[in-house]
Formats: C-alpha cells, structure tokens, sequence
C-alpha cells in the first residue's frame, strides 16, 4: 500500500512552517484550513494567531503570505477580509495526487491509523422467540456502516451481537410450552421464518397466560430458577429457541446485506455465570451498596423527580440480575479479555442514562481505565408518514422482513422502468441492491441521533440524496468506460484542468481524510453526505466536460477517463464502507 497525503494536509503543513517563521511562538498552532468557495482552501487560524499576539490580522496575514512558498502545490495565496488567507491549489498538484490515489488500488491511498487500536462494537441486538420489527433496524445499518469505517482506518474491529436470550421471559415462555406441549410445530417441519412466526405466537400466548394468570406467573418464575441452575430438560428447550432464533436472524439480516458471524453473536446468558462476581466484586470495592435488599449504585447528579438519587440497580432484593449486572460483566470481559481500547454501543438513544450509570459505575471499578474509551451512539426513532413511530395501519409494529420486502420491490418497479438490456433475473438482483441499498441510504444519511420518517417512494427515487441517485451514477460511469473503446483512463499531470475538473478533483482527494473524520465522530452521515457530493460534483463535471462525444483531444478525453474511473472507485469504495451494493449495470 502507498499511503498518499491530502492536498489539505500539504497546504497544511506549508502554512504551518509560514506561521512559525512569521512567528516562532506560534510553533504547532492550527492554520485551521477549510474548503471555501472563494478559493480552494482557506485559512482562518490567522485571526486566533492575531489576537494572542495583540497584533493587526490582516498586517500579520500580509506577513505570512510573505513566507509562503508557490509553485507547484500552492499557486496563488492572497489575503481577504480581516486576515483570511485564500489559496490556490496548483493543477498539476491536483492530477498527481490522484493519479498516486489511482495506482493505489481499493485504498485510493488512504493510509491506516498509526496508532490503531481494538474496538468492540455492541450493534444488531435481536431477541430470541420475538420477530425482528422496524426498530431493530437502526442498531443493525448503523452499527454495520461504523464497523466498516473504523475498520478501513486500521483498527481491530469486534461484533458483540447482545441477543436477548434470557431472563423471565424464557421461564414464562418454556413453562408454557411444557404445559401445552402440541402449540409449536417440530423444527425440522418449518423454514427459518416460519419457526419464528410460529415462536412469535407462542410468546405472545405465554404472555396472556403470565400477565392474566397467577398461578401460571409463579410456576413462570420457577421455571427461571431451573434455567438458571441448569435443568436438563429447561435447558433443551432454551436451546432449541436459540437455535432457530439464530437461523432466523440469520435470513433477515442476509437481506440487509449483512454479514453477522456466529462467534459474535453473545447473548445475555453468556454473562450469567460472570454476574454473581461482577455483584461480588462491585460490593467489596464500595462501589455499590445495599439499598432494601436491593444492590445499588448511586448517583448524586443523577435524580428523579422527586430529588431522590436515582440508583443503577446491579441485584434485585430477591436475588435476580437485570440490565446492568449482564452489562458491566460484559465489560470487564472486553476490556480484560479481548483487550479493547473503545467500547461503543450502537443502543437506542433512550437508553442513554442507563449506559451513563453504567460506563460511571465500571469506571468507580477501575474496569474502564483512561486508556479505555466507552460509549453510547445512541440512535433516533423511526418515524412514519404522520410523524409518529413507524406502525402498520393496525397500529402493531411493522416486522422488519415485510419493511424490506416491499422496499425491493418498490426497486424493481424503478429498475424495470430504466432498463434497457437487463433479464428479469438480473432486474430481481439489482432491484435487492437497490432496495436494500435505499433504506440503508436513508438511515445512515440522517445523523443517527434523529429521528428520520421512513419514505419508500422517495428512498427509491432517482432525484435527491438518495442511495440510487449514487448507484446510478456510478453504473453510468461504468457505461462510459465500456463505451470508451480504446481510449482508456490516464493522468496527464501538464494538463490545464477546466473548473468542474478541479472541483471534482479536490473532492476526490479529499475521501481518506472524510472517512477518518467520519469514523473519529461515529458520523457515517458525513461520508454519505461527502458521495452524494461527489455523485453531483461528477454530474456538474459531466455536463461541463466532454468525454467521449464531442471527441476532446486525445490526452484530455485520457485524463477525464481517468477522473471518471477515479471517481467510479471512490463512490464503490465509499458505499461498500457504508454496507451498500454499486451495481455495474442499471
């Protein structure tokens, strides 16, 4: 791999040996350099400079362009307003730079963290015997976006996937199939979905039983003693819901495109055996304390509404764990045992005060370290058509499958309605890349901790900032390289660039350090917004830029190739970090 420094970072370092020869005490400060549309970059740090040294910014701007060096990188610096520093890049800076990006492969050049370390992301966290609905949708396509930003960078990236697969409602759920043994069909007679479907209304039968029933609810909470200790024929029975949960969980999230590994997939019950020390230990350090036979930890800026502390409960007064006894052994064992530098949590963002308590109590521990970063990227609603949570007409939660379902096939429709030489089978494959594409699109371009209104008929639109508005860019950009003939792409670095070029070309060069931006801020929104950028940026240089027809010169219709090849690489590259498909024909 050969690592290739932005423009920005270039310009960057310039400024900075300008502002140290200008100044000598101002040795490390920030040029703080930002696109601009003035100008290729501008420089605004000056002002800050001005002000600590007590002198006039734009005498001091006027001074320090005095040491900036042009040439090739930099072409034109001039001072604007009260000590701005606009900059010019220099063309053939701009078609090097990409042209070493090009000969890089699937990097473009981007270089790997130096200082890379583990990162343990908690995302995708279904429950066992329950249907996958809409709300588990936003863990899963954020969680899958983060992990493949943060693993482009460099960094050791762990799946947790924290299924629910334990607690009451598996005693409540197992006595009542021993009690009503005929209510679910043997395994083997059903397919994935089907086993879920038919777990689903066996839930939803214990649960009357257990909610109406008291006689049932104690038997209910008997039975979770016996799961707990270990009982034979409990334990089978757990098992078996575990399995085909699993088997479903698996079909829906191939549809999302995922890809969720078994050894990831660590449910609740995988911290059981862990949780008795977790209270052990917490009690003796003086961390958590006895409170009505209950133990707690508490918060003194953390309090309801009647002023009284709010406490994290570890244990309950009868003896049972919840929440955050699973949780804090979950992180003693990412930190101890798979030795991770960032803990991050892709949870519903109304989960925030509990992780709050808990990351506060394991670091009173010492579980969390200041060598160890925790945190929560708590995640928005998704909301329907009238602004309210997202449900069926019913007003019942809309089941994940069906969402993706009609999403592909709202695809197709859009697929069949543009092609021109595609078979109905390749028409059925594009339109799930497209579809799956477009919810994606739709989530991870909203920052993750808003809600966003699910809106098929404008996902699937080819207008707008959305998922198939990049797709399409790039299969016509495919297009175009197929219909090039033999003229193929190709840097010609003494070449003047046509405005739309340059802009194009900057954008391109920008793409590492977006990623790492994006990945730092656990924002995939910003590199979603940073393609869409780049598809509308290439459109603009399209119109404006002959390629094939009218014919340019022989070295220009090369060179433009060669930004469309470039482009049609990033776009691929960017949306695969996102868990989205670029199709080479639409």
């Amino acid at each position: 791999m050969a690592s290739v420094t932005s423009l920005s970072h270039s310009v960057q370092q310039h400024l900075a040996s300008a502002l140290t020869a200008t100044r000598p005490e101002a040795a490390g400060a920030d040029p703080l350099l930002r696109r601009s549309d003035r100008a290729d970059y501008q420089a605004n740090g000056i002002l800050a400079l001005a002000k600590k040294a007590k002198a006039n910014p734009r005498e001091l701007a006027t001074e320090v362009v005095s040491h900036i060096v042009t040439g090739d990188l930099i072409k034109d610096v001039e001072v604007s307003g009260p000590g701005f520093l606009n900059i010019t890049i220099g063309d053939r800076a701009i078609t090097e730079n990409l042209a070493a990006r090009h000969a890089d492969g699937e990097r473009l050049g981007v270089p790997l963290k130096e200082d890379a370390g583990v990162t343990v992301i908690d995302y995708a966290q279904p429950n066992v015997a329950k249907e996958m609905h809409v709300g588990h949708l936003r863990s899963a396509v954020i969680g899958d976006a983060l992990r493949g930003m943060i693993d482009f960078t460099g960094e050791k990236t762990i799946g947790r996937h924290h299924i629910g697969d334990w607690g009451t409602q598996f005693g409540m759920l197992i006595q009542y199939l021993l009690e009503h043994p005929g209510e679910l069909a043997p395994a083997a007679d059903v397919d994935g979905e089907q086993a879920m479907s038919n777990l689903n209304r066996v839930y939803k039968a214990s649960r009357a039983v257990f909610d109406s029933d008291e006689e049932f609810k104690e038997r209910a909470r008997k039975r979770v003693v016996a799961l707990q200790s270990g009982d034979k024929e409990t334990l089978e029975l757990w098992q078996r819901f575990v399995d085909e949960s699993k088997v479903y969980f698996y079909s829906v999230f191939e549809k999302l495109d995922m890809e969720i590994r078994d050894e990831e997939i660590v449910g609740e019950s995988a911290y059981n055996d862990g949780m008795p020390e977790t209270a052990r230990l917490l009690e003796e350090m003086g961390v958590a304390v006895r409170s009505e036979g209950a133990l707690v930890v508490f918060f003194d800026e953390i309090r309801g509404k009647d002023d009284q502390p709010v406490p994290l409960i570890v244990q309950k007064a009868d003896g049972g764990f919840g929440y955050a006894a699973s949780d804090l052994t979950a992180i003693r064992g990412r930190v101890l045992d798979l030795h991770a530098n960032t803990l991050l949590y892709v949870v519903d963002v109304r989960q925030s005060l509990h992780f709050k308590m808990v990351f506060e109590t394991a670091r009173r521990a010492g579980w969390l370290g200041d060598d160890v970063t925790a945190h929560n990227m708590g995640y928005g609603t998704v909301l329907g058509a009238d602004g309210k949570p997202f449900k069926t007409r019913a007003g019942e939660t809309v089941r994940l499958e069906d969402l993706l379902d009609e999403a592909v096939q709202r695809a197709a429709e859009v697929v069949r309605e543009k092609a021109q030489d595609l078979t109905e089978d390749e028409i059925r494959e594009r339109a799930a890349q497209v579809g799956i594409g477009a919810v994606k699109y739709a989530d991870l371009s909203t920052s993750p901790s808003r809600d966003y209104k699910f809106d098929l008929d404008q996902m699937v639109s080819l207008n707008g900032d959305t998922s198939v508005y990049l797709q399409y860019a790039y299969a016509r950009i495919q297009s175009i390289l197929r219909k090039a003939g033999e003229v193929r792409p190709a840097a010609h670095p003494e070449l003047d660039l046509h405005e739309a070029e340059r802009a194009l070309g900057l954008h391109l060069d920008a793409f590492g350090d977006t990623v790492f931006e994006a990945a730092a801020e656990y924002a995939p929104h910003k590199l979603a917004a940073y393609l869409y950028q780049l598809a509308s940026l290439y459109t603009s240089f399209y119109d404006k830029c002959p390629v094939i027809k009218p014919a340019p010169p022989r070295e220009v219709a090369e060179n433009r190739l060669f930004l469309c090849d470039l482009t049609a690489r990033t776009l691929h590259r960017g949306m695969a970090l996102l868990g989205i498909r670029t199709p080479e024909r639409l």
